[in-house]
């Protein structure tokens, strides 16, 4: 799943610039590391598209108290994505 198509099927804004990070074969604790360390980064108005090959349960907290938004789909492919974004 692309990107783009992944952030118009959440609430995530559409008119902003998106970056990708492929989690799906990085062992843990390195899609929680990683992600973190490119949304901070990342300029505010960028949306965060994370691929993974499940919901990313721990990560969920850490970007609420950073002060993010964030919504996960499962793509028809098996693939977990988590939009994640500043309101």
């Amino acid at each position: 799943m692309e990107a783009t198509t992944a952030v118009s099927e959440t609430d995530a804004p559409t008119d902003r610039p998106t970056e990708t990070l492929d989690a799906r074969d990085l062992p843990p604790p390195r899609p929680l590391k990683d992600t973190l360390e490119r949304l901070a980064a990342l300029e505010d108005r960028t949306v965060l598209v994370q691929l993974n090959d499940r919901a990313p349960q721990h990560l969920y907290p850490k970007i609420e108290d950073r002060g993010y938004v964030y919504e996960t789909i499962e793509a028809d492919d098996g693939v977990v994505v988590t939009a994640i974004w500043r309101e």
